[in-house]
């Protein structure tokens, strides 16, 4: 925990992953559970895609919930689910939810701030609010500089040290090099 500046770890899965959550925080170590969308294993779950639609999906995540809840998870994400599902899980469980595409009804919210900053344009759901368009402003910034290279324009004596300015005798300074 020392070694990776963390505070806690975050684990995805229900019942499937509940010895291991078990074991971490009898440990001494806080997780923190994920159910619904979990993007490590997206692609198993068939993509982005929204999770806890059908009746059995929705009691499999609440047991799920449950279940982390009991194994000694501090708090839990809900990623991607509808909105009445994730809010009865909020209301349900006695530690937080956090909810990210999950509706208004968790404890909190949460965005990834790339997402939250328009980092990468390619990328949309339907539940990130983009707050800023900073991939825009990047991709131009880059541009530019690249352009000021090629035509000579970066860097300028502006730019640059000299002997005389930094008060370095010359012979000094290109004896050192040798």
């Amino acid at each position: 925990m020392a070694e990776g500046a963390c505070d806690a770890i975050k684990l995805e899965g229900g019942r499937e992953i509940i010895d291991r959550a078990k074991a971490i925080v009898k440990s001494g170590i806080p997780v923190m559970g994920h159910l619904g969308l979990t993007p490590q294993s997206a692609s198993a779950l068939g993509g982005f895609k929204v999770q806890g639609k059908s009746a059995a999906q929705a009691k499999r995540i609440v047991d799920d919930a449950k279940a982390l809840e009991e194994a000694g998870c501090y708090s839990l994400i809900l990623e991607m689910m509808p909105a009445e599902l994730s809010a009865e899980i909020s209301r349900t469980l006695r530690i937080p939810v956090i909810g990210i595409g999950a509706g208004a009804g968790c404890d909190g919210q949460v965005l990834v701030i790339y997402d939250l900053l328009g980092m990468n344009p390619d990328f949309s759901p339907r539940f990130v609010k983009k707050y800023l368009d900073l991939g825009v402003l990047i991709r131009d910034a880059v541009a530019r500089y690249n352009d000021d290279v090629k035509h000579g324009a970066f860097p300028g004596p502006e730019h640059a040290f000299s002997a005389e300015k930094e008060r370095v005798p010359v012979l000094q300074l290109y004896s050192s090099v040798k």
